[in-house]
C-alpha cells in the first residue's frame, strides 16, 4: 500500500485531519438519505412483516408503526449529536468505546456485524426467490437448492459493488429506490382505490380507533409487533457510518438519518392503512390474518391490485432486498475498518483498495460471512434461518441501546449548558436508551418460549439461542483477541479513549 493509504496510529495526534484514506466527500445529503432508505428494504421489510404485526395486535397496526419509531428517532438524535462530535465510520464502536471502554464498544461494534450478517442472509434469499418469480418460474423459486445458489450469486454481486465505490453505490441506489418507492406508492393508492370502490368484499372502513392504545388487549404481542417494527425500521444508521466519505460529514450524516425515519414513518402508517382497508382482517381470501399471506402481503395482493403489471410490484420486492444486500454491507465493512485502525482487530481489516479507496477486504469479509452464514442456516433448515431473522432484533436494540446511553454519559458535562443539550444530549437519547433496552431484555425473555421460535434448541426457542448465542459468541471472539499483542493498545485504552483526536480530515 502506497504511503497515501498507510492508515495513522490513532495515538498520532500528528495525524488528526488525515484519515483513515476513504473517498471523502462523496456523498451529499441526497446520496446519503437514499442509502439510509435502501438499507432499510422498505418495500420488502414493509410486505414481510405487516401480516405478522397484525396478527400480533390486530387493528393496531398503524399504532405500533407509530411506537416503534419512538425509540427510533431518540436514538437518531444520538446519533445526530455523536456524530458532530466524532465522525468516525467507527459509529458505535467509537462511541462505546470512547463513552464507557473497550469492552464495551468492542461489542457495540459486534452487534452491529451480527445484525448485518443475519439480515445479508435473509435479504439475499428474497432476492433470489423474487428473481425467479419475476421471471415467470414458480419451479425454481420452489427449489431450495436453485434460490440459495441464485441468492449467493446476488450477495457476490452487491459485494463486488461495494468494494468498487460509494458512488457507484449511490447512483445504482437511486436507481433502485426510485423504483422501490415508485411501487410502494402504487401499491398503496391502488388499495385504497379499491378499497374505497367497494370491489371486495372483506374490505373495512378507516377507523381512528386503529391508533387507540386502549384497544390493545395482549402486552406480549404487543412487544412482538413492536419488535417486529423496529426490525422494519432499521438500517437508517448507515448513512452515519458513511460519514467520512460525505460533504460535511459533522452534518449531513444526522440530517439524513432523521430524513430516512420521517419518509419511513410516512410510507408504513400510510401503506399499511390503505392495505388494511382493502384487505380487511379475516382469516381467508386476501384478509390479513389468513395464515397463507402473513409471509409476503404484498405478492398475494399483487396480482388483484396491478393485474397484467403485477410483476412491477415483484420487480419492486427483488429490488428492494438486492439494494438492501449491498447497503448493509457498506456500514459492516467500515465499522470492522476502524476497528482495525484502532487496533481492535487485525490490521488486515485496515487494509484500503488502491485505486477504490475502499476497505476490501473488510467487505470481502462481510460479503463472504454473510453468504457462508446463509447456506449454513439454510443447510440447517428454512426454520432456523427465520428464527435468527427474528432473533436479530436483539443485535439491534443493543447496538441502538448502547449508542444512545454512550450519547448521555459522553455529553452529561454539557447538560446544563443550554436546553437545547438537556433535551438532545440527554433526555431524549435516554429515553430512548431505556425503551430499547426494554425491547431488549423482554423480547429475550419472550424468545425464551419454545412457542415463540420454528425451532426448538437446547430445549429452548431456537430464536433465543441464536439471537443471545450469536452476542457471546462477540465475547468470545473479543477475549481470542485480547490475548494477541497486537491488541494491547486498545484494550489498554491507549489507541482510543475519551481524548484521542478523530481521524477524519476537517471541512
Amino acid at each position: 500500500m502506497s504511503e497515501k493509504h498507510t492508515l495513522p496510529n490513532a495515538t498520532d495526534t500528528g495525524h488528526i485531519h488525515v484519515g483513515k484514506g476513504l473517498n471523502t466527500g462523496a456523498l451529499g445529503v441526497v446520496g446519503s438519505t437514499v442509502i439510509g432508505l435502501a438499507s432499510t428494504a422498505p418495500l420488502y421489510s414493509l410486505a414481510a412483516t405487516l401480516g405478522y404485526v397484525i396478527v400480533a395486535v390486530g387493528a393496531q397496526a398503524p399504532l405500533v408503526f407509530i411506537v416503534a419509531c419512538i425509540p427510533m428517532i431518540f436514538a437518531a438524535f444520538a446519533y445526530q449529536e455523536l456524530n458532530r462530535e466524532m465522525p468516525d465510520c467507527g459509529t458505535t464502536f467509537v462511541w462505546g468505546t470512547k463513552a464507557f471502554g473497550p469492552v464495551t464498544g468492542w461489542i457495540g461494534g459486534w452487534a452491529v456485524a451480527v445484525a448485518s450478517v443475519m439480515v445479508l442472509a435473509n435479504v439475499g434469499e428474497i432476492t433470489g426467490k423474487y428473481f425467479w418469480l419475476l421471471v415467470g418460474n414458480e419451479e425454481f423459486a420452489d427449489n431450495r437448492v436453485i434460490v440459495v445458489a441464485t441468492s449467493v450469486v446476488f450477495m457476490a454481486i452487491m459485494t463486488f459493488v461495494s468494494t468498487i465505490g460509494v458512488q457507484i453505490g449511490e447512483r445504482l441506489q437511486m436507481v433502485l429506490m426510485t423504483i422501490q418507492i415508485v411501487a410502494m406508492v402504487l401499491f398503496g393508492v391502488l388499495a385504497l382505490v379499491h378499497a374505497l370502490d367497494g370491489s371486495y368484499e372483506g374490505s373495512v372502513a378507516f377507523d381512528w380507533s386503529w391508533f387507540n392504545p386502549g384497544e390493545l388487549t395482549s402486552w406480549s404481542g404487543f412487544m412482538e409487533a413492536v419488535l417486529l417494527a423496529l426490525f422494519i425500521y432499521w438500517g437508517w444508521d448507515t448513512c452515519l457510518a458513511l460519514n467520512e466519505e460525505t460533504k460535511n460529514p459533522r452534518k449531513t450524516p444526522g440530517r439524513a438519518a432523521l430524513s430516512s425515519i420521517a419518509v419511513l414513518i410516512i410510507l408504513y402508517v400510510g401503506i399499511s392503512i390503505a392495505v388494511m382497508m382493502f384487505a380487511g382482517f379475516g382469516d381467508t381470501g386476501f384478509g390479513l390474518t389468513n395464515e397463507a399471506n402473513l409471509d409476503d402481503v404484498f405478492s398475494v395482493l399483487g396480482g388483484v391490485l396491478f393485474g397484467p403489471w403485477g410483476w412491477f410490484l415483484l420487480l419492486g420486492v427483488m429490488l428492494s432486498a438486492a439494494s438492501s444486500t449491498q447497503t448493509t454491507i457498506l456500514p459492516t465493512a467500515r465499522g470492522t475498518l476502524s476497528m482495525a485502525v484502532y487496533r481492535a482487530l487485525p490490521a488486515k481489516f485496515a487494509e484500503l483498495h488502491p485505486k477504490f479507496k475502499t476497505p476490501w477486504f473488510s467487505t470481502t469479509t462481510m460479503g463472504v460471512a454473510a453468504i457462508l452464514y446463509y447456506v449454513v442456516m439454510s443447510i440447517i433448515s428454512e426454520d432456523v434461518l427465520a428464527d435468527s431473522l427474528t432473533s436479530m432484533g436483539l443485535a439491534v436494540a443493543l447496538y441502538y441501546a448502547i449508542t444512545s446511553f454512550a450519547c448521555v454519559w459522553y455529553f452529561r458535562s454539557t447538560l446544563r449548558e443550554s436546553a437545547r443539550n438537556l433535551w438532545m444530549r440527554g433526555i431524549f437519547p435516554l429515553l430512548g436508551a431505556l425503551l430499547l433496552s426494554y425491547a431488549f431484555i423482554q423480547s429475550a425473555i419472550d424468545m425464551w418460549s419454545v412457542d415463540y421460535s420454528y425451532t426448538v434448541l437446547l430445549g429452548i426457542g431456537g430464536a433465543f439461542v441464536i439471537g443471545i448465542g450469536a452476542i457471546l459468541v462477540g465475547f468470545v471472539l473479543m477475549g481470542i483477541w485480547w490475548l494477541r499483542p497486537g491488541s494491547k493498545p486498545f484494550f489498554r485504552g491507549e489507541s482510543l479513549n475519551r481524548d484521542t483526536p478523530v481521524l477524519v480530515p476537517d471541512e
